[in-house]
């Protein structure tokens, strides 16, 4: 059978064994950018009512440019011709 007529489940037994087993690098890497996003957030919040608001307004404005780096450095492969 050609690996075009084959079933999805033969399909999924040529792939990688991380990849079988659940474990997706852009995946991750994704976690990895929300996550990093998201204590940007959260530390951000904490300094404006902690009493620091500059810090906290300074800190809050990582979180749409940890965004942008994920989505350029993830988004590669996504070209228009």
């Amino acid at each position: 059978m050609s690996p075009s007529q084959s079933t999805p489940s033969e399909r999924v037994e040529t792939l990688p064994a991380a990849m079988s087993e659940g474990f997706h690098p852009l995946a991750l890497s994704k976690a990895l950018f929300f996550t990093a996003a998201g204590l940007s957030f959260l530390l951000s919040v904490y300094l404006w009512f902690s009493g620091d608001r500059d810090r906290g307004v300074f800190v809050g404005l990582w979180v749409p440019s940890i965004l942008s780096a994920g989505t350029l450095l993830l988004g590669g492969g996504a070209r228009r011709e």
